[in-house]
């Protein structure tokens, strides 16, 4: 069994927030499977069962704010026995430019509080994780502020098809 998490805050307040791409990216991979992510008693997420060229996957989207998603995700790993090989973590990376991937078998937090989380609640860095480039601010503007603002309207344009490319990233993963 996978396990592919989407990092992101819970609330309306965040939804369309650069910080919540992740999110975004599971809710998508669910969509063809006319599927939505719920959230079962005792989960720290919303979650959804699919399957993917034969394979069994969890799609999660934490409940938990960004800096604590490793509670959420610790859970699930416990709950269903997944094992490092077989989680991925799609979240946002400032470092990148906007529209560009990195997926990574391994490594380090890279900053990212979400990853951190994750990294200290199991305590392993031997996952694999998917960065979506958002780009980084302007110089006025404080890094917070950003990641939790939304798309502006020539990226909102773009996003589409960059989430495509993601969510194909993540069924090659899986196959």
């Amino acid at each position: 069994m996978k396990l592919i998490v989407g990092l992101g805050n819970p609330g309306k307040f965040y939804i369309d927030s650069r910080h919540n791409i992740g999110f975004s990216v599971v809710k998508d991979i669910a969509k063809p499977h006319k599927i939505s992510l719920k959230r079962e008693k005792g989960e720290l997420s919303q979650s959804a069962k699919i399957k993917i060229s034969n394979q069994n996957v969890i799609l999660a989207a934490p409940f938990t704010f960004m800096n604590l998603s490793g509670i959420a995700v610790a859970g699930l790993f416990k709950k269903y026995k997944i094992g490092l090989d077989d989680l991925l973590v799609v979240c946002d990376d400032l470092d990148l430019e906007f529209g560009r991937l990195k997926l990574r078998p391994f490594g380090s937090s890279g900053g990212h509080h979400g990853i951190k989380s994750i990294i200290d609640s199991i305590g392993s860095s031997e996952f694999a994780r998917l960065r979506i480039g958002i780009g980084r601010p302007t110089k006025n503007t404080d890094a917070a502020d950003y990641v939790l603002s939304p798309f502006n309207k020539e990226e909102k344009e773009e996003l589409k098809e960059i989430i495509e490319k993601v969510v194909e990233c993540c069924q090659m993963w899986v196959t």
